[in-house]
């Protein structure tokens, strides 16, 4: 059984990083000569040495330089652990890890942080970027404790999603065209066009398909993508047509710009927080989690 301790891994560190006993023992203010027996005692421990010795100077043997890789990782990994005890306990302090899936127009968000961060001015934040389904890998993983996504799982075994509100889907299309002047628009009209969308595994996309099948056609595809500026940038080209919610129309929209509203369907997506089923979240995160859902909360009723 491996019975090593952390101090001969951090000792071990310390003079594989300077190639030299003496300068790890006063990096550290500890005796060399603790220095030295310990990582004796580890090279017993292991059966293999560890450095060539040459003078006062060291060198990693091959192996040696094999068990650096995972000494490091064992000890920021303690620290990491020792980093998240700390932000279980105090709710004010630490780094909250946000995550946003693609394609997720976030204005209201925005408002909602600057909230928070008023209330809690003692926290750092980290913030990840990616589809919902890495983001609950990363969830599953450990990796991370909160994210906002459209779609949110409903039978995961492992995360859980909630949904916050509803996002109404609007047309787009450029100025000049035919469409263009129309304010109520039946999704049969867009037969002919050609759609600008995000590329497979996006709600979006997947409304967009239901809706069209159900409208009696199958949409053709001119672009396929994960950035909504690019989106709204090829529409305004004059790429083709796209759906997108409202709220993302609020910023950022060319003049060469229309929307329109479909009038024989109401799309609409969910937008909703992700967190895991099976693990305690750190006190700051699950404090974020509160807020953000008694913030939308009170966001829904007001708009009803």
């Amino acid at each position: 059984m491996i019975r090593m301790e952390l101090r001969q891994l951090i000792y071990f560190i310390e003079v594989a990083k300077r190639e030299h006993v003496t300068h790890a023992a006063d990096e550290l203010h500890v005796a060399q000569s603790a220095i030295s027996r310990q990582i004796s005692l580890l090279e017993a421990e292991l059966g293999v040495s560890l450095f060539w010795r040459e003078g006062r100077n060291v060198r990693l043997t091959p192996i040696g330089k094999v068990f650096l890789e995972h000494a490091e990782k064992v000890v920021l990994e303690i620290d990491k652990a020792k980093q998240r005890m700390h932000e279980f306990l105090d709710p004010d302090n630490g780094t909250v890890r946000l995550g946003f899936s693609t394609g997720l127009s976030v204005q209201t968000f925005s408002s909602l942080l600057a909230q928070f961060r008023e209330k809690h001015p003692g926290l750092e934040y980290q913030f990840v970027q990616g589809t919902p389904s890495y983001l609950i890998r990363l969830i599953e993983n450990g990796e991370l404790e909160l994210a906002l996504a459209s779609p949110v799982p409903d039978d995961h075994p492992a995360v859980s999603g909630e949904i916050l509100y509803m996002e109404k889907l609007m047309l787009l299309f450029r100025r000049d065209h035919p469409l263009s002047g129309q304010k109520m628009i039946r999704l049969a009209q867009l037969k002919n066009e050609r759609f600008i969308t995000f590329r497979e595994g996006f709600s979006i996309r997947e409304i967009l398909f239901a809706a069209c099948r159900k409208s009696g056609f199958e949409p053709a595809i001119a672009f396929e993508g994960e950035d909504m500026e690019t989106i709204k940038g090829l529409v305004a080209s004059g790429t083709g047509v796209a759906i997108l919610p409202e709220p993302a129309l609020l910023f950022n929209l060319s003049e060469e710009i229309v929307k329109a509203e479909i009038s024989d369907m109401e799309l609409m997506r969910p937008v909703g927080v992700m967190i895991p089923k099976k693990r305690e979240m750190a006190a700051s995160e699950k404090a974020l989690y509160t807020f953000l859902t008694s913030f939308y909360d009170r966001l829904n009723r007001f708009q009803r």
